[in-house]
């Protein structure tokens, strides 16, 4: 098996978290979950891990979930996490926080979010889920909670044979200027384990710490509604 090729750390830039120097040089990220044996023969719900890469295959990051194996069994797909994002050389550049949160949309007092942290103890951005009747909607906020951006799914999100889209919107609700996009990878993959590949796309010259925000939306999106509940 050919060794993992890691993409070169870049030079360290004014005003920029330590470790998300990657994120400046790249519109597109791909998430692959990694496929963990005991869940899928058993299905123990056992800690997610990802590795995270650019357009041409390089590792950029490897993000673990840290919860606790009852939280795991009894929460399921709803369970709180940590989540630490770490750089090729083992530091942790990013920490995503979720806190137990109601999941039915009768209850919109108590939907979903997600913080995002870098480094870690110092938030940069939010992700948190606005409450609609049908669709999956969440506001992307900074770390002073104002909306940057906003992101819109399909009224169902579990779709077969396909890829599924959750477009990057302006703050205007229309324009779209990126996507997170949920992977295909083939039948068999899809009915036996719950280890997806996402894909996601924003603008070259975003703020790095808006982009930092949307990788952890991907990480929300895929417990909230493809990540199988045991």
């Amino acid at each position: 098996m050919a060794a993992m090729q890691w993409m070169n750390a870049p030079a360290m830039i004014p005003n920029c978290p330590p470790g998300l120097e990657y994120l400046t040089q790249i519109d597109q990220v791909l998430v692959h979950q990694q496929v963990e044996l005991l869940e899928a023969i058993l299905g123990f719900e056992t800690n997610n891990r990802y590795v995270v890469k650019n357009s041409v295959g390089q590792q950029v990051y490897f993000a673990a979930e840290r919860t606790d194996c009852c939280t795991r069994q009894c929460c399921g797909p709803l369970r709180p996490f940590e989540i630490q994002v770490t750089d090729n050389a083992g530091q942790e550049v990013l920490h995503l926080h979720r806190p137990l949160r109601c999941g039915s949309c009768c209850c919109p007092c108590c939907l979903q979010e997600i913080e995002v942290q870098s480094p870690p103890g110092t938030p940069i951005g939010y992700i948190v889920q606005k409450w609609h009747i049908c669709l999956p909607i969440f506001s992307v906020l900074n770390a002073e909670r104002e909306e940057v951006l906003k992101i819109k799914g399909p009224c169902i999100p579990c779709r077969c044979c396909t890829d599924v889209n959750f477009k990057v919107l302006a703050k205007d609700g229309e324009t779209e200027v990126g996507k997170i996009t949920k992977q295909w990878t083939g039948l068999v993959r899809e009915a036996f384990t719950d280890a997806e590949n996402f894909g996601v796309q924003f603008p070259m010259d975003l703020d790095v710490k808006v982009k930092a925000t949307l990788l952890g939306a991907c990480f929300l999106i895929d417990f909230m509604f493809f990540e199988h509940n045991k």
